[in-house]
């Protein structure tokens, strides 16, 4: 037997030797290159896609967040994102948390999910139909009944925000046809022309509501 091999002091400074370098590389210099390219190349992305309005950031883009009042209830002023999928037996709501991302997991034909779906529409159709423009709950889009596979998503359907125009207009004592140029110029489209589907992001689209109605009053 070669006397290396029956020497363990030498395979164990071998070993030792193995762990460092490999430590080095990749524990130290791997991830010290893909940051610096990553900072070079995309640093707004690398630094979570925040979102900032008068130089203090207020949320990320890829990230949902709620538009609310004290009590819980959806602030009708603004955009309201699609539901997030809460713990246990709680319905959809608008609520975020990090902390429990991810979907229901509940079956299609789930009576629990058939519930939450009806009063999630019947809260859309209430919440958004105006004088004399009742929303038809037929027209209701599905992101605004369901939530994502994330329970995160911070986007919503232009079909979705078209719907809130009205009332997000009479809310803000705005003309309807401001604010849906307001959609209109948040709408994005498919990723490289094919990929996903077109979508309009809620925060960015409320920050620009926000500054409108500055403007306005």
């Amino acid at each position: 037997m070669n006397a290396s091999v029956r020497n363990p002091v030498r395979r164990l400074w071998a070993a030792l030797r193995a762990l460092l370098v490999l430590t080095l590389v990749c524990g130290v210099l791997y991830p010290l290159a893909v940051t610096g390219a990553a900072q070079l190349l995309m640093p707004g992305r690398a630094n979570g896609s925040e979102v900032t309005e008068s130089g203090k950031v207020v949320g990320s883009a890829l990230i949902g967040q709620r538009y609310e009042l004290p009590g819980g209830a959806p602030d009708l002023r603004w955009f309201q994102p699609r539901p997030s999928a809460g713990l246990g037996t709680n319905s959809l709501n608008t609520q975020y948390s990090l902390l429990v991302s991810g979907a229901s997991n509940l079956a299609g034909d789930n009576p629990e999910l058939i519930h939450r779906v009806t009063d999630a529409r019947a809260a859309v159709v209430r919440d958004n139909s105006v004088p004399g423009h009742p929303v038809d709950p037929a027209s209701v889009p599905p992101d605004a009944v369901t939530s994502s596979g994330s329970g995160l998503d911070p986007d919503i359907s232009p079909a979705y925000a078209e719907l809130q125009v009205r009332r997000v207009a009479a809310r803000n004592h705005l003309d309807t046809g401001q604010v849906a140029a307001l959609v209109e110029r948040h709408t994005e489209g498919r990723e490289l022309g094919f990929i996903g589907e077109p979508r309009v992001n809620v925060l960015r689209l409320n920050i620009a509501l926000r500054q409108l109605v500055t403007a306005e009053h």
